[in-house]
């Protein structure tokens, strides 16, 4: 994994970036080094490369942009993900999102009522999904039930779905890489594709999940995607751009 250090924007942040440095085992203070850099900012730790400027900042906001406007407008129960992990009248899974990244869908699932763990294993990414975490968790609007049905984990998938108590759903999106870049990949893959590079241990992920979830494995991917482990799916949800295979658990 690419080490990358946490830095503070103002003399009044240092603390703040030391204690997220210190959590997440990252080296603080600047770096010689171009390329990737966490930023602690006044709206929050962002996520920078220096040599790409016009790419912008990556950080989780749940509580505006887009994540609410999905949240708001996105469908509710009807949207994809919703159908994907059974979420529908009489039923509300718990669900372990263990590739969680900036948490977006998992963030989606909480505001419909599920009970969702994010567990993320890259310092950096988990650095930035426990800050935006501990925002919402503040926020007025989405505070309340954000602090009473997420949690966040910083650790291995395998592991991590291995001791954690069992889940009715586990949710896949692991990092798979883009065919080609282009302005329409969004900033957000481009930086993690540069990040963390492709989840190679994908595959043995699914084995592990279906033997832990108490009822289904839900695996996001790009439509042009193979399958995960080159494993039939029982059943599909797909979209524009992506697909959710569903797997039956074999726990």
């Amino acid at each position: 994994m690419t080490a990358i250090s946490v830095i503070a924007e103002c003399a009044e942040l240092v603390d703040g970036a030391k204690q997220l440095a210190r959590r997440f085992a990252l080296p603080f203070g600047p770096t010689k080094q171009p390329g990737l850099q966490l930023i602690l900012t006044a709206r929050g730790l962002v996520l920078r490369d220096r040599q790409q400027t016009k790419l912008g900042d990556v950080w989780v906001d749940w509580a505006s942009g887009a994540v609410a406007h999905r949240r708001n407008f996105g469908g509710g129960r009807g949207q994809a993900v919703a159908k994907a992990v059974g979420l529908k009248k009489g039923q509300t899974p718990t669900v372990l999102d263990a590739t969680a990244g900036l948490g977006r869908d998992g963030m989606v699932l909480a505001s419909l009522g599920c009970s969702v763990t994010l567990v993320e294993r890259h310092p950096a990414v988990a650095a930035l999904l426990y800050d935006g975490y501990q925002r919402a968790c503040l926020d007025a609007d989405i505070g309340p039930w954000v602090a009473e049905r997420v949690q966040c984990h910083h650790g291995q998938s395998r592991q991590m779905i291995e001791t954690l108590p069992q889940h009715d759903v586990i949710y896949l999106d692991p990092m798979f890489p883009h065919r080609a870049k282009s302005a329409q990949v969004k900033k957000e893959m481009r930086l993690f594709q540069q990040l963390v590079g492709a989840d190679e241990d994908a595959d043995e992920l699914l084995a592990v999940a279906r033997q832990h979830a108490a009822k289904r494995v839900v695996v996001k991917r790009p439509d042009y995607a193979d399958f995960m482990a080159g494993q039939q799916p029982h059943h599909q949800i797909v979209t524009k751009k992506n697909r959710f295979d569903v797997y039956m658990a074999t726990s």
